[in-house]
Parts: C-alpha cells; structure tokens; sequence
C-alpha cells in the first residue's frame, strides 16, 4: 500500500524567498556627479590655469601701464631738448621713436638751412625711418629729394620728385611742390616743352595754390605762352595740406 504524497504547503503571500532574482537597470550617474568627479580629477589644473589667467591680465595692465609713462618721459625729455646738441643727445636715444624722428627733421632743416646738403639727405632718410606715415613723413621725402638736388645727385632727386608728383595718394599740396620743383629744373635745362608740360600739370593739380603761382612767374620769366586752363583737381584724402616748402636753392 503506497504512502499517500503530503500536498506542499503554498509560500504564504510577500514570500520572495524562492522568487528568480529581478534585474535592475544600472544608474545613471547625475550631472552634479558628473562635475564633482571633474572637480575632483583636475582640481589642480583649473587652479592652474586661473593663475595664469590672472597673471596674463595683471602683466597685460602693468605693461600698458608702463608704456604710458615711458610714453610721457619720452614727451618730457623731448621738451627739455631746446639747443642742438640736446637734440642730438636725444635723438641718439631714441632713433625708432617718433619723436626721434621729429627730432632728426629738426636737425634735417637746420642742415639744409647751412647748406649741409648731404647731411641733409641723411637725416631726413632716417626721419622717415621713424615717422613711416602722415604729413611729417611727406616733408622728410620732400627733403630727400630736395636736398640731393642739392648736393649734386640730379637723378636721384629727379627720379624722387617724378615719384612724389605722380602719386595720386598724396595730397595736392605735396604733388604741386614736387611739379614745381620739377619744372625749375626743366627751366634751367631750357627745356621749354618739358617745362610747359609741367607747368600744366601743375595747375591741374592745384590751380590755386603758392606753386602754381610760382610756376606762372617761372613760365613767364622763360617767355613761355599762358597754358590752357585745366579744371581743378579734387585733392586727395590723406590729411591736411600744409606746404612743405623746400625752396630750390637761388630760386
């Protein structure tokens, strides 16, 4: 006679013990988790660069702050600069400055007015070597040429004033010294028909100015005709037009 099975028991309700174990999906690390483990990895190197961020700007602002006051030292010691031999000392010091350059025109003139003419050329080659651009600039070209005339080097300052007159760039005033400079040499050549030539170039490029008038004495004085009159000529931007006056020695 055979045992009668024992029915099992059912596992009361919230019994979980012989339940098949339920996967849970991994968690997702937070962005505040994310930027605490970034902290924590490369606090260091952010330190770092802060420093050295602050340290640009503080260099930045000192630097600056140094070129302004080099800036007025250098006014300062200009001003005080008021006999040649000063303005030598100083222009010795400072060569590529501006004022240096300034200060090399100064001593150009004064050689010119000596008739120094190869001095002349020399320091108003490096006045242009440091004022590079502006009205300044134009009057150390125009002694260049000018003064090589003078000292005998006709190509030269031929070959600078051709340049300085056909440059549409410059301003009016500049173009009309150079044309006149120009045809004084055309006159003492006797060359009439050049020196006609010019004398119209000059008064379509400034009609109204002192060297268009000079030219017209000048154009008298070789008993040439009256050229035909030319509208004028817009000057061109690039500042005021002061004359730079470089008279031709005996003119």
């Amino acid at each position: 006679m055979s045992t009668p099975t024992t029915p099992t028991s059912p596992a009361p309700a919230g019994d979980h013990r012989n339940a098949a174990p339920v996967e849970t999906a991994p968690s997702v690390p937070s962005f505040e988790d994310k930027l605490r483990e970034f902290w924590d990895g490369n606090r260091t190197a952010i330190f770092a660069l802060c420093v050295l961020i602050l340290l640009a700007i503080t260099g930045k602002g000192l630097w600056e702050f140094y070129q302004v006051r080099r800036e007025h030292s250098i006014a300062a010691e200009y001003a005080k600069a008021t006999t040649n031999d000063q303005l030598k000392a100083f222009v010795a010091s400072h060569e590529g400055h501006v004022l240096g350059g300034v200060g090399n025109l100064r001593l150009a003139d004064e050689a010119y007015a000596a008739s120094k003419f190869a001095d002349a050329v020399s320091l108003y080659e490096r006045a242009l070597g440091a004022l590079k651009t502006g009205h300044l600039a134009l009057r150390a070209r125009m002694g260049v040429a000018v003064s090589k005339l003078q000292a005998g080097d006709r190509a030269a300052g031929e070959g600078a004033l051709k340049a300085l007159g056909a440059d549409l760039t410059l301003p009016a005033a500049i173009r009309a010294e150079a044309t006149y400079h120009l045809a004084s040499l055309a006159a003492e050549a006797k060359d009439s028909a050049t020196l006609q030539t010019l004398i119209e170039q000059l008064n379509a490029i400034a009609p109204e100015s002192l060297w268009a008038q000079r030219a017209s004495i000048l154009r008298a004085s070789q008993g040439l005709a009256a050229p035909s009159v030319a509208a004028p000529v817009a000057p061109a931007s690039g500042g005021p037009e002061a004359t730079v006056t470089f008279p031709t020695k005996g003119k």
